[in-house]
């Protein structure tokens, strides 16, 4: 099997380093550019100590030998690389959050335009997506939907892309919304979260933590709890790598990980 080239924007971040380490390791990827808006030098070097490689402000620099983006920064950094690297025949891998619906309408419209593939994806945590699974699946037999979602404190949106993914499950499964009710009295602002079609949702943020999602769903007498955890950033790099080897056969959008996943 061909070696596929990849890139990696964002590679400065703790995400990026961590997709840097994992296309090193993986004897099917090899990194060939890096890109980061706080790069000083025009070189990185590998953290296996294989070499070095071009790094660059400006995603444009490192595309004439790529074959696959990975980018992990945040929607404004992954728009620019849906509207940058497919014009170049470059299939794109999306790590970050908060992609705008237009957007990703305009990535589908690119990637068939230039005959490569995008995958765009709330989470890469095989876990996860498997909790996404099993509330679409279960959300038919339970009437209250309560979801907490839990990440580090310099997590810049809220709720987490893959809360909301797990929302819209749950109301697909169920074909409509949850019943939510409302404090006669809250006497702490906010107290009861948003809610999403019924879906109330707690956001937390502090120190330490990663990635948690904690679904509890209730009816009559019982709930059902469903949990998934992050330890640390390798829980998603065997979901990029998954993602990296679909997109490089598979032109067009592909919208979450659970499409290439089969769930």
């Amino acid at each position: 099997m061909p070696q596929i080239n990849v890139a990696v924007n964002g590679v400065l971040g703790k995400m990026g380093q961590e997709v840097l380490k994992t296309v090193c390791r993986e004897p099917g990827l090899k990194p060939v550019g890096a890109v980061d808006m706080m790069a000083a030098t025009n070189t990185l070097p590998l953290p296996d100590g294989s070499g070095l490689i071009p790094l660059s402000r400006s995603l444009d620099d490192v595309l004439d030998q790529t074959e696959v983006v990975v980018d992990f920064t945040n929607f404004e950094g992954g728009t620019s690389v849906i509207q940058t690297a497919p014009a170049r025949g470059v299939n794109v891998v999306i790590g970050s959050t908060g992609i705008p619906d237009q957007v990703i309408e305009e990535a589908e419209n690119l990637a068939q335009t230039n005959s490569v593939g995008i995958v765009i994806a709330p989470n890469f945590a095989i876990g996860a997506l498997m909790m996404m699974h099993l509330a679409k699946i279960t959300a038919p037999y339970f009437d209250y939907a309560d979801l907490t979602e839990m990440h580090h404190e310099a997590k810049i949106d809220a709720p987490s892309g893959t809360a909301l993914a797990i929302a819209k499950a749950l109301v697909a499964g169920k074909g409509g919304p949850f019943k939510a009710p409302k404090a006669e009295k809250e006497l702490v602002a906010g107290s009861r979260g948003g809610t999403s079609e019924g879906v109330t949702i707690h956001s937390a943020r502090m120190p330490g933590r990663m990635a948690h999602h904690e679904l509890v769903l209730g009816a009559l007498g019982q709930t059902l709890t469903i949990r998934h955890d992050s330890i640390n950033r390798e829980s998603f790099m065997p979901g990029v790598v998954m993602a990296i080897e679909h997109v490089a056969d598979t032109p067009g959008l592909t919208f979450g990980l659970e499409k290439i996943m089969g769930l």
